[in-house]
């Protein structure tokens, strides 16, 4: 498929999506979004692809959104296009996400990053969600899931007033898994994306379904749900391959997709 907005690659069994609206610092409109989608969709339905990288440019992961697009925008029009329903559709894709983040990451691009389920930082990265200085609030999950992973009170701080976070403020926090020079951030999630890629595919999806749902719903069902998940692995080809290779000692060879 061609796309106007995002730039695609695949590097091994890793598919790379790339932000591509410089003049804009990738600011974030529909096309941009829809093209994310789509680019998404495919690799996650790609037998050949187990992990998937998102990342923008040095300067800028996504400055947020492209305000111009949105201003004169009514209530029942946001409402009626639900544009921020994307970014749950982010976390719902089935395979890994790794988002490689250099520069601003603002608004909805920060939410993007939060939506992914691994974060590789540059040191120039910088988060924040500034909605409230242009009179509306995070929209795509920034009340919601920044509580869950700084606390309340600084979760207020950046909501309400604009606080932003540098890269070791965000790994501090557990917000980002590493942080490495400008010049290596890219390289350094793609070689995470094909470590993890090497993993037995079915475990791999199974175990984020269940690290998510950790976030969704009561302890009990989650464990009810996760040791569910674990024995019915016990039917697939990949687990009688994994342990075998385990105790023989070898790499195993994974046959799942």
């Amino acid at each position: 498929m061609s796309y106007t907005s995002i730039l695609v690659e695949t590097h091994s069994k890793v598919g790379l999506i790339k932000f591509n609206r410089p003049d804009t610092l990738n600011a974030l409109n529909a096309n941009l979004l829809s093209e994310l989608m789509n680019a998404l969709d495919a690799f996650d339905k790609n037998s050949d692809i187990n992990v998937i990288v998102i990342t923008g440019s040095q300067k800028a992961f996504a400055a947020g959104a492209d305000i111009k697009e949105l201003a004169n925008k009514s209530a029942q029009e946001m409402m009626a296009n639900n544009p921020t329903a994307i970014f749950g559709n982010i976390q719902a894709i089935g395979k890994p996400v790794i988002g490689a983040v250099s520069g601003w990451a603002l608004g909805g691009g920060f939410e993007i990053a939060l939506s992914c389920d691994i974060l590789i930082a540059s040191e120039s990265a910088v988060f924040g969600l500034p909605e409230v200085t242009i009179g509306v609030i995070p929209g795509a999950g920034g009340t919601q899931r920044l509580p869950r992973s700084i606390g309340k009170g600084l979760a207020m701080e950046m909501i309400l007033n604009n606080r932003k976070l540098s890269a070791n403020e965000a790994l501090q926090l557990g917000i980002v898994n590493k942080v490495v020079p400008v010049e290596q951030y890219l390289e350094e999630a793609l070689k995470l994306a094909d470590e993890i890629s090497s993993r037995a595919p079915l475990a791999v999806r199974a175990a984020k379904k269940m690290v998510n749902a950790a976030y969704e719903q009561f302890l009990a069902g989650g464990l009810e749900d996760e040791r569910n998940t674990f024995y019915n692995l016990f039917s697939t080809e990949d687990q009688k391959e994994g342990m075998r290779a385990f105790a023989e000692k070898r790499k195993a060879i994974w046959t799942s997709t």
